[in-house]
């Protein structure tokens, strides 16, 4: 009998939307890039918010989403959220292709809230620790601040469906720090073993999964996975809240950790990350991602 022949693993399928919109993506990012880092972030912000979307039927998306989860928004405060939300969108974009430039303006930032002591031990101690988050804000800017400064901390991301723009954006978040992990058999095991070894993993948990428990995110049914809480009491590990807050100039940051999640029934604790991020969502409601289709 023959060996069989190894299989070359499957390409993925281009399609000529997927071209046309890479292309558009990398041309907004190439523009901004030229221009100075305190000039290309607002830059970005404004293209995002006025060019991309309404073409890409965000301010549809973002309209109806608030309609669902804050009925009684008034209509003022929702046309606002409709610009303020895609340009944070923007801003966060470019920043995460800044590299080096956005590191260093994030890199000294202290750490604040009730979570501050409880990270800084661990990270002194290699113990693993779950860092909490979601698309809010910019949520790489706790990563960037913490590699910066010694801590080992990885990141957990799902490949986006446009492959072209998935490759430059892995790359450019690989920049700012490593590892990072790709949802799947293989990236799973490598995150296992790298929380396992005493690592930081940064999780964001406010995207629609199809498998996940019905739990509740600003009054709503949102399906949420059990992921962090799960991993927490299998391998020991901390489970703390983090978010980059935006500051009112539109450059800055300040860093926030809460409290840590106390270990206890895996629903409840997803429950308690759900509601963390809301608590803040509604203090800031600009910066959260109301483009995603969190509640399906």
């Amino acid at each position: 009998m023959t060996a069989p022949t190894a299989q070359k693993p499957t390409a993925p399928t281009v399609s000529v939307r997927d071209r046309l919109t890479n292309a558009a993506a990398r041309a907004v990012i190439g523009l901004a890039r030229a221009l100075p880092y305190r000039t290309r972030v607002p830059v970005a912000g404004r293209i995002v918010s006025r060019v991309v979307a309404p073409l890409a039927g965000w301010r549809r998306r973002i309209r109806d989403n608030l309609a669902l989860a804050c009925p009684d928004l008034p209509p003022a405060e929702v046309e606002r959220l409709v610009r303020a939300v895609p340009d944070n969108v923007g801003r966060t974009m470019i920043e995460l292709y800044s590299g080096a430039e956005f590191v260093d303006r994030v890199r000294e930032l202290p750490l604040q809230g009730a979570g501050a002591a409880a990270l800084e031990a661990a990270h002194r101690d290699g113990r693993p620790v779950i860092l909490a988050t979601g698309h809010f804000g910019n949520y790489d800017v706790a990563r960037a601040a913490l590699i910066a400064r010694g801590y080992r901390v990885g990141g957990l991301y799902r490949p986006m469906k446009n492959p072209l723009f998935n490759a430059h954006y892995v790359d450019a978040i690989s920049q700012i720090g490593t590892p990072l992990f790709p949802r799947g058999k293989k990236g799973m095991g490598e995150m296992v073993r790298f929380l396992k070894s005493g690592g930081m993993l940064g999780l964001l948990m406010d995207q629609h999964m199809r498998h996940g428990v019905a739990l509740s995110f600003f009054g709503q049914t949102a399906l949420t996975a059990t992921s962090a809480a799960d991993l927490a009491l299998k391998y020991g590990a901390d489970v703390i809240p983090i978010y980059g807050v935006r500051q009112p100039d539109g450059l800055s940051f300040e860093i926030v950790a809460e409290a840590p999640i106390p270990h206890g029934d895996p629903e409840v604790m997803t429950q308690a990350i759900n509601d963390s991020l809301e608590r803040l969502t509604r203090r800031h409601m600009g910066q959260w991602f109301w483009i995603h289709r969190r509640w399906k």
